[in-house]
């Protein structure tokens, strides 16, 4: 199924992402050691490589992707943080991932 295929693309692409930025903020905001560099610029030359193997429009990808990020980004509140998302942000999430199945599923022309 491509559609399973893709989203578990962009769940991939969004954790690398997410990795890549949060080891920065941990030697910026919580005093860890700077190679934690070293594994976040891996991570987000991966994140880079991972967007660019979907099939479609790059505009596309990334619009579409940005619902998935956004997902990704409360399920890290809740797992990494310790904070339990509220009830707006399980809707807010759920709208994004709605959009992003609207716009990488949608019918197209030709």
């Amino acid at each position: 199924m491509p559609e399973i295929k893709t989203v578990g693309l962009f769940l991939l692409t969004a954790i690398t992402e997410v990795v890549g930025c949060y080891l920065p903020y941990l030697w910026l905001r919580e005093g860890k050691t700077a190679w934690l560099l070293l594994p976040a610029a891996i991570s987000l030359a991966l994140f880079a490589w991972l967007l660019s193997l979907h099939p479609t429009a790059s505009g596309r990808v990334y619009a579409a992707y940005g619902g998935v990020y956004i997902f990704v980004a409360i399920l890290w509140l809740w797992v990494v943080d310790g904070i339990r998302p509220t009830v707006w942000d399980i809707i807010g999430a759920s709208v994004a991932l709605l959009g992003m199945t609207i716009i990488m599923f949608a019918p197209r022309q030709g």
